[in-house]
């Protein structure tokens, strides 16, 4: 069965002290609930570039993850801003964002450079968590199934089936990231059985069903539990509400409770 994973993207939020700060409260509480660190599913903060090494410092051989939201390719260059894959294991990541509706909507980022950064992130040692959505034009021109399922097959090409376990898809309808929308469960189920049936036919059924899919749009402790509890949602990643330590907590705990029907 897949390890559920439940993941903070903070995006452009938090110093390095507010990240230390939350990092605090977020550990003892998690800690407090699993006072064995025997945590039953991956708990990942995403935090910007600066906070990275300070929590990696404090996680190391914990059982939080810590991943960029980012990466560049190439493994080193001129590419003012950017940072390579092979900085980001040195300072310890374990897995990093690719494909966010944010990098591909505002700064132009294609179907070709997901490729690029995936091939990239895995030949580095990290776990690309790749996000595939649709915007809400394409959603009412009834087009998300050929969106999604082209974003999956692009990033896809690059993937050997050995590799599938190293993988982890976000289904992140655009509409619904910070917008006060919400897709319904049965939305999200329908899509993420969309995309694994398209991963299905590229690698076959026995082979994809190790690739773990979670689902991302304004997720809360409140509404967590209706999208964890399918079986086909392997977890979330949570944009707004992870900014808080309590309610990420929350967020942990009940997706867990949700999910450990299936553990």
């Amino acid at each position: 069965m897949r390890k559920p994973l439940i993941a903070a993207n903070w995006k452009m939020n938090k110093t390095i002290g507010e990240a230390l700060s939350f990092a605090g409260v977020f550990a003892e509480r998690l800690y407090r609930r699993f006072p064995d660190k025997n945590i039953p599913v991956d708990v990942a903060l995403f935090p910007s570039f600066l906070s990275i090494p300070a929590l990696c410092a404090l996680f190391a051989n914990e059982p939080i993850h810590i991943g960029a939201q980012n990466m560049h390719w190439e493994k080193s260059g001129a590419f003012t801003g950017e940072v390579a894959p092979y900085m980001l294991k040195d300072a310890g990541c374990a897995f990093v964002i690719l494909g966010h509706s944010e990098r591909r909507h505002i700064f132009g980022e294609t179907d070709e450079d997901v490729i690029k950064k995936v091939r990239a992130a895995l030949d580095h040692g990290l776990n690309p968590v790749i996000c595939v959505g649709e915007t809400l034009e394409e959603r009412e021109a009834d087009e998300t199934d050929r969106v999604v399922s082209r974003m999956v097959k692009a990033a896809f090409s690059v993937v050997d089936p050995e590799e599938l376990r190293s993988v982890t898809v976000a289904y992140e309808p655009v509409w619904a990231i910070g917008t006060g929308r919400e897709a319904r469960p049965d939305d999200a189920e329908d899509v993420i059985l969309g995309i694994r049936k398209t991963v299905d036919a590229i690698y076959g059924q026995d082979t994809s069903e190790n690739l773990r899919v979670l689902y991302g749009g304004s997720v809360k402790s409140k509404n967590v539990r209706s999208f964890m509890s399918r079986e086909s949602v392997d977890g979330v990643l949570v944009g707004g509400a992870s900014l808080d330590p309590e309610e990420f907590f929350k967020i942990v705990d009940e997706g867990y409770k949700a999910r450990r029907k299936f553990l």
